[in-house]
């Protein structure tokens, strides 16, 4: 069956459905698409399927604007809600959300719904992906799904694990050049997985002998970035205790050339993969009953430093004798991208809350009409505090701080107008990215400094 499936790939008489249609399967399936696949894009949030048939695109997709286009012209992307039968072999692309798991809510709902979802229109000789970030053992969970409708896996359909790695708004490192971790469930489909990945990243894969391999290969990656960005944001706090500048100190342990990598202090890691993927490893060491205290200590610093950076605007503004109002610029996990998922910004806005601050925010990305959208994923219920539309100089009136978590660039220059011109009394730059002026009247703090 698989054989076939494998011989229909050079003619391209084949249909490749990408589940789920984010940061991650968008910008594959139009990759796929400008490559002459015929790609149908699946994904059941009916409101992302019509803004994309309305050409309508995020600030982060703009830059695969002509290359959708073009693809929909040729009528290679096709847009649904969901997967539809083919007589051709088809190959389904699983790049859905992974949730934090909760009671209500396991990690591998969305990828389970995908799989059977797509599972009711295939047939055998068809190969599944599964490209979403999973915990140990979920591989060999959705092989079960389909071993029990009866079909063998390796035979009848094809399965394998290709753990996406994307770093939105990276200029070095894109879809097309980063080198990728494969398990297939036997050769065939490896072959035809790498067919595909030919368009997509050269085909630099790397095969790993299991799905338990892949998957921890995927949750150290980001246990990795976690355990660091914790380790340097409590370098900052003791840079703080020490009157020394912690950049000072990472750029001078930067020159060496072997054993370091620098990381750099911020309000904490936020976003999908980085505080959410480190929880999987740990979820396996308490079922192995193995005590993983390194990334138990990272996420417990990383959900401290919010609270350490409030505190610390807190004493300032005492010691100045200024009122308790904060404008907190930046609500993205990261720089020039509009996602807002678990965002140490909305983390510090609530303890700002919490502490009785006159509170508001502003962000060149922040929607109001997705606010709802937000808090679900920040785990918030409700929040209130003042949206400010812009950084116009009345919008910062009666302003003790502006407290800066992310340095987007539609903002850094009139952030540093800010400083230049002494618009407010103290400013708060939770990434270090200011240079102090002396003409300036306004306090510069910083973490680690």
């Amino acid at each position: 069956m698989l054989e076939k499936t494998l011989e229909a790939i050079p003619s391209k008489l084949f249909l490749i459905e990408v589940f789920g249609l984010g940061y991650v399967g968008f910008p594959l399936a139009v990759r796929l698409a400008s490559n002459g696949f015929k790609v149908r894009g699946v994904d059941i949030n009916p409101k992302r399927i019509e803004r994309l048939k309305n050409n309508e695109l995020m600030d982060s997709e703009l830059h695969l604007k002509n290359e959708f286009l073009h693809c929909k012209e040729n009528n290679n992307l096709e847009l649904v809600t969901s997967p539809k039968k083919s007589e051709n072999p088809k190959i389904a692309i699983i790049s859905v959300h992974t949730p934090i798991p909760d009671e209500s809510t396991p990690s591998n709902k969305f990828v389970k719904e995908a799989i059977e979802s797509f599972l009711s229109t295939s047939k055998p000789g068809d190969l599944i992906i599964l490209e979403s970030s999973v915990g140990g053992g979920t591989t060999d969970e959705m092989q079960k799904i389909v071993e029990s409708k009866g079909f063998k896996i390796g035979t009848d359909y094809g399965f394998c694990f290709c753990p996406e790695r994307i770093d939105p708004q990276n200029k070095k490192w894109h879809l097309e050049n980063i080198p990728r971790i494969i398990y297939c469930s036997d050769d065939t489909s490896f072959k035809i997985a790498e067919k595909i990945y030919k368009n997509v990243n050269k085909a630099h894969l790397l095969r790993v002998d299991s799905p338990r391999i892949a998957e921890v290969v995927k949750s150290y990656e980001n246990a990795f970035r976690l355990v660091n960005i914790s380790l340097v944001n409590e370098l900052a706090i003791l840079c703080d205790k020490l009157g020394i500048n912690v950049m000072d100190v990472i750029k001078a342990a930067a020159t060496k050339p072997f054993g370091f990598m620098p990381f750099y202090p911020g309000a904490g890691a936020g976003g999908h993969c980085i505080p959410k993927d480190p929880r999987f490893l740990l979820d396996a060491a308490k079922k192995s009953n193995v005590k993983f205290s390194t990334i138990e200590n990272a996420l417990q610093i990383n959900f401290e430093i919010p609270k350490y950076i409030c505190k610390s605007i807190e004493s300032r503004l005492e010691k100045l004798n200024l009122e308790k109002s904060v404008l907190v610029c930046g609500l993205t996990y990261k720089p020039d991208v509009e996602d807002m998922r678990d965002s140490p910004g909305f983390k510090l806005l609530n303890e700002f809350k919490k502490r009785n601050f006159k509170v508001s925010a502003y962000d060149p990305y922040f929607k109001d009409e997705l606010l709802q959208k937000y808090l679900k994923e920040n785990f918030l219920e409700d929040l209130q505090f003042d949206h400010r539309t812009s950084l116009k100089d009345e919008f910062l009136e009666n302003i003790s701080c502006i407290c800066i978590v992310q340095h987007h660039t539609k903002s850094k220059f009139r952030m540093m107008e800010i400083y230049e011109k002494s618009l407010v009394p103290l400013i708060y730059d939770c990434q270090n990215h200011l240079e102090k002026k002396i003409e300036s009247k306004t306090v510069l703090d910083s973490l680690g400094n």
